[in-house]
């Protein structure tokens, strides 16, 4: 018997099928030989993370505001009567104790000379009793009574003279007119405003501030000062001012900011953008990037040193170009979360790796 013959070229292609077989994967939800699905590990949650820094830094902050005179004064009539003379208009300059308005005082000179003569007489009447007192003609009372009304008289003379000096008003200080409200030959009544008068020797600005800047800020700090009608130019300024209050609300306060010598140009009523700069001062700060806010709530996530990520509340401070002061809630080496927000969560393990340069995770 012959033995049988062999075809080398039919081994090769069954030994590729049985290659293809074991390496062919298993279906989804296929049993391994053992009966039991096979296990997958489970895929690494990447972060990128940056330690919380203690730095000595400075706060610039700019806020917009409006140009007024240090002093402005508002002139009222303090009597009534026809508008006599009002020599000054809008934009004339006036020095403090020049005469800017006068009053018709006709009325008030012809009390003023009855009260005169009821003072002469009463003066003449009272010498008379005197003399008769003493030859003991006359009452103590009666004495008395006559002096009681010769001091009313002088009372009444006096504030016909203070009446009649407020129909005379003069400028309280130097400065310019900048309201003139009324014209000669009106009859102004009391208590009538009649003109304004403002300083201009120098200029300031009331600027609204954070309470984290203001605690930042002392009398005296040098500040720049932009008024955008004069160009892109600044000019120097200085903190005049700090007021001690807090606006509950808006948790803002107030600070008055001086611009002297007044530039040429600038006049009460300008926009201005002041720009402050802080002292310097110890800041723990992380990268603004890494905060984040649930439900109105700043947030940050802190990697443990087994890896887990931990939802940590935090109070935030100013902001300092791309990094964020912390005032509460972590410490100086802290490790927070810059990249990798996506589906992270409190309490899931992580892997820190450093992404920069490629997309972020989240």
């Amino acid at each position: 018997m012959k033995p049988p013959r062999f075809f080398p070229f039919l081994a090769v292609p069954v030994f590729l099928l049985l290659l293809a077989c074991q390496d062919k994967p298993a279906e989804p939800g296929a049993l391994s030989l053992s009966g039991q699905s096979p296990k997958k590990s489970p895929a690494q949650h990447l972060v990128e993370t940056s330690p919380v820094l203690v730095t000595s830094m400075g706060l610039s902050r700019q806020r917009p505001g409006s140009l007024r005179a240090l002093r402005t004064v508002e002139i009222f009539s303090q009597e009534e009567g026809q508008v006599t003379a009002l020599p000054f208009y809008e934009g004339d300059l006036v020095e403090k104790g020049e005469v800017v308005a006068l009053l018709d005082d006709s009325l008030l000179q012809a009390q003023l000379q009855r009260a005169k003569a009821l003072r002469s007489q009463l003066e003449q009447d009272l010498k008379r009793l005197r003399a008769l007192f003493k030859k003991q003609l006359t009452s103590a009372d009666e004495l008395g009574s006559k002096e009681t009304e010769l001091e009313v008289a002088r009372s009444d003379e006096n504030v016909l003279r203070t009446r009649l000096g407020y129909t005379e008003i003069q400028a309280p200080i130097t400065g310019v007119i900048v309201r003139r409200l009324t014209e000669p030959g009106n009859v102004a009544e009391k208590h009538e405003h009649l003109l304004t008068i403002s300083d201009p020797s120098s200029l300031i600005t009331d600027v609204s501030v954070s309470e984290l800047l203001i605690t930042s800020l002392s009398l005296g700090d040098e500040v720049s000062v932009a008024i955008d009608a004069l160009g892109s130019g600044t000019y120097p300024g200085l903190i005049s001012r700090i007021y001690p209050d807090i606006d509950p609300i808006s948790r803002r306060g107030k600070v008055e900011v001086s611009v002297a010598p007044v530039p040429r140009g600038a006049r009460p009523g300008q926009f201005c953008r002041v720009t402050f700069n802080a002292r310097l001062s110890a800041r723990m700060t992380i990268p603004f990037r890494a905060l984040q806010h649930d439900e109105g709530v700043a947030i940050v996530y802190r990697v443990t040193e087994d890896g887990v990520a931990q939802r940590q509340k935090v109070i935030t401070g100013g902001r300092f170009d791309d990094r964020i002061e912390i005032l509460d809630g972590l410490s100086e080496g802290d490790l927070v979360v810059t990249r990798g927000f996506l589906d992270l969560s409190d309490g899931k393990s992580v892997k820190i790796v450093q992404l920069r340069g490629g997309s972020e995770n989240g």
